[in-house]
């Protein structure tokens, strides 16, 4: 499974890079990538400056940015799903997607910049913004249900990504003409018009967030069993789900900072790899973060192709693809009980 893994990770990489408007040889963008990389051109002798700056500045920091988005959010949703022992939780139902949105809206809306932070204002912001939503479901779930049962979480969770959600079409409201259009398009998800400069933004968070998690495989197997049982089998429970909010809140609140919101990924992904090899997270982990980011790949592909030469939101495609798959998967799992 890893092996097909990586294999899908490269073949959509290279469809990503291969396949747009402006079409080059194969072997052209392989100079190019090996110029740049290792300084060794194996099939051309001169590469065009035009081709190079396409391949090298435009379509690779977006097939990139697309697979950290990917799978810092199939991780989250992995993650999420492991800790909630539930497959409807990921970061949107439980609202760390919105509140990484509402933190990015404002910052956008009120031209933010907080001088130590610089470019990193808005990432840190839209983390913080995840992380607080996370803690108002869990303070919302507690006052109503001491035992903080899985279904109140969703239900919390679905009341402040709707009030949040609110608040976000308020601040649309109040704002001018131009920024509406750079809120709206931020909100739908997207990839392309970035650079190097975002995916050098999100790397730092994505590595720091995947090693939360992957460190926290056999805190999330023993949950599986209950909490109880988790405490008897010697895991920390407490100190296990404080690592898993922050690690799944720092990944979410950092995708959603340089991609706007991307639906279902974090939902389909992960319950697509349980069903195919098992709820251990020892494996569901690594296999969501791979298949999740060459899923974006993919879904960017088609975003950017399917009305050439405009483009739609990568949001859009997510969605269109995303709900029916994964409605499709419940009523598959739900046949499978019976």
């Amino acid at each position: 499974m890893y092996v097909f893994s990586g294999v899908f990770v490269i073949c959509t990489a290279l469809l990503g890079l291969f396949i747009s408007s402006v079409h080059y040889p194969i072997t052209l963008i392989i100079d190019i990538l090996s110029t740049k990389l290792v300084g060794i051109s194996l099939f051309n002798d001169e590469i065009p400056m035009i081709a190079e700056k396409i391949i090298w500045d435009i379509r690779l920091p977006r097939v990139l940015l697309a697979f950290f988005v990917g799978a810092a959010l199939s991780l989250a949703g992995s993650a999420f799903q492991g800790l909630l022992r539930n497959p409807l939780a990921d970061p949107f139902t439980i609202g760390v997607s919105s509140g990484a949105s509402l933190g990015a809206v404002i910052v956008l809306y009120f031209n933010l910049t907080i001088p130590f932070l610089g470019t990193y204002t808005l990432p840190f912001i839209a983390i913080i913004g995840g992380f607080f939503a996370m803690m108002i479901v869990f303070a919302v779930t507690h006052l109503s249900n001491r035992k903080l049962s899985i279904e109140t979480i969703i239900l919390a969770g679905i009341i402040v990504t709707s009030f949040i959600g609110a608040v976000n079409s308020l601040i649309i409201a109040l704002s001018s003409r131009e920024d509406i259009g750079q809120i709206l398009y931020w909100l739908m998800g997207n990839v392309g018009m970035r650079g190097w400069s975002h995916v050098k933004l999100l790397i730092p968070f994505f590595f720091i967030g995947t090693l939360f998690l992957l460190l926290r495989s056999r805190e999330l197997n023993a949950f599986a069993l209950g909490e109880e049982s988790a405490e008897h089998l010697g895991v920390n429970v407490q100190k296990g789900k404080i690592f898993i909010i922050i690690g799944a809140s720092l990944l979410t609140g950092a995708a959603v900072s340089v991609s706007g919101s991307i639906g279902f990924v974090g939902l389909v992904i992960p319950h697509f790899i349980r069903l195919l090899i098992g709820p251990n997270h020892r494996h569901v982990l690594p296999l969501s973060m791979l298949i999740g980011g060459g899923y974006l790949i993919i879904a960017d592909l088609i975003a950017r192709t399917v009305i050439e030469p405009s483009e739609l939101p990568i949001g859009v495609i997510t969605a269109l693809i995303g709900a029916p798959v994964f409605a499709l998967l419940l009523i598959k799992e739900r046949i499978g009980r019976e």
